[in-house]
């Protein structure tokens, strides 16, 4: 009952004008981040490892306007998924190499955790004419997986795979033209992953950007998306020329590197609330 409730009340608040739906924002923000003190921790704990000469006061600053920036994310989610189609128009703004995403060439869509990122999915499923894929991890509350999906698929040419499926319907997507819309920035875990530097600490990284463009035969896009007074801004980057190559460590790294300087650009709005440092090389602790 608590998540449908809560569920109901994003959805409503859908129809508030976006001014006072941010403010609402701010406001549920700054309670997490006072309230929250375990995420709150993690928050802080990540910053002070990949921005090592930060002061105090810069670290709680981001800190705070990531708790902000996080909770608006949530609520906009209300007109993304249940608004209709004019207001996306005024809010949702694709911009930059619009001609990488021409024609019918196979590209992976490399997409950061950014609290944008749905909205980014959404923009490029309602204003783009080809098919997009993407993964997708089942939440443990059943009631909120159903709405995420839902609202993740609202557009017919958005695909949905989960993890169990495996990577052969990907793979075919790919190589029919399809776009996948790839976020491998996270900790999956030390299975499947490659333990290289970001910012400087090595993390546990997926290698599955350069795996799957290199088995696609697919060009790399960079789409971050940032949020904006007005809504949402979806830069398309030009394509990476030297990704992928024969070496799935090399290129993980050299992803993580590029998507420091994009982070660079906007830290607050970056999804440190991630445990990005749980999984360590042999002989470290976590730092959590």
């Amino acid at each position: 009952m608590g998540t449908r409730f809560i569920l109901y009340c994003i959805q409503a608040l859908g129809h508030v004008p976006l001014p006072w739906l941010r403010a609402l924002g701010w406001i549920l923000g700054a309670s997490l981040y006072a309230l929250v003190r375990s995420r709150r921790k993690v928050v802080w704990i990540n910053l002070q490892l990949c921005f090592p000469n930060w002061t105090t006061a810069q670290v709680r600053h981001t800190a705070f306007q990531t708790f902000v920036y996080f909770a608006q994310a949530w609520l906009d989610r209300g007109w993304l998924w249940g608004q209709p189609i004019s207001v996306l128009n005024q809010r949702l703004t694709i911009q930059g190499a619009l001609h990488e995403l021409q024609g019918d060439e196979p590209a992976v869509l490399f997409a950061p955790h950014f609290v944008g990122l749905d909205a980014g999915w959404t923009a490029l499923t309602h204003q783009m004419a080809r098919q997009f894929t993407t993964i997708y991890t089942n939440q443990a509350n059943t009631v909120a997986d159903a709405w995420i999906l839902k609202g993740r698929g609202r557009f017919p040419n958005a695909r949905l795979f989960g993890r169990a499926d495996g990577v052969k319907p990907i793979l075919a997507g790919l190589k029919a033209g399809d776009l996948l819309y790839l976020l491998p920035d996270m900790n999956f875990g030390p299975e499947d992953s490659v333990f290289v530097p970001f910012f400087g600490v090595m993390a546990a990284t997926v290698p599955s950007l350069s795996r799957f463009a290199r088995l696609g035969r697919a060009k790399v896009v960079p789409v971050v998306t940032r949020m904006t007074k007005e809504g949402y801004s979806i830069d398309i980057l030009p394509a990476w020329i030297d990704i992928p190559s024969e070496d799935l460590v090399a290129d993980t790294a050299e992803m993580n590197r590029r998507l420091e300087a994009y982070i660079e650009t906007m830290p607050a709005q970056y999804y440190w609330v991630h445990k990005r440092f749980k999984d360590r090389p042999a002989g470290e602790l976590p730092p959590y």
